[in-house]
């Protein structure tokens, strides 16, 4: 992969600070750190695309008839 030159308008300076604290501790140069900053949250970014229309749906039979309920009950009391 090709590096490049690239300016970077707006950053938040504390995050910055922090990637290039980081960066120098790890003993790697800026550019690496931010370009694995980036490939990091392209990845999340990927994985949060679950498409509803491509889920399975399964029968769970009697037993599930309640479970939305039972979910609830647990999750809010």
């Amino acid at each position: 992969m090709a590096n490049i030159q690239v300016t970077i308008k707006n950053v938040d300076s504390d995050a910055f600070s922090e990637l290039k604290a980081e960066a120098v501790r790890k003993k790697l140069p800026v550019g690496k750190a931010l370009s694995l900053a980036i490939e990091n949250w392209l990845a999340e970014s990927r994985k949060l695309r679950l498409p509803l229309a491509g889920w399975k749906t399964t029968k769970g039979g009697q037993n599930t008839r309640l479970l939305s309920e039972q979910v609830d009950s647990v999750l809010y009391g």
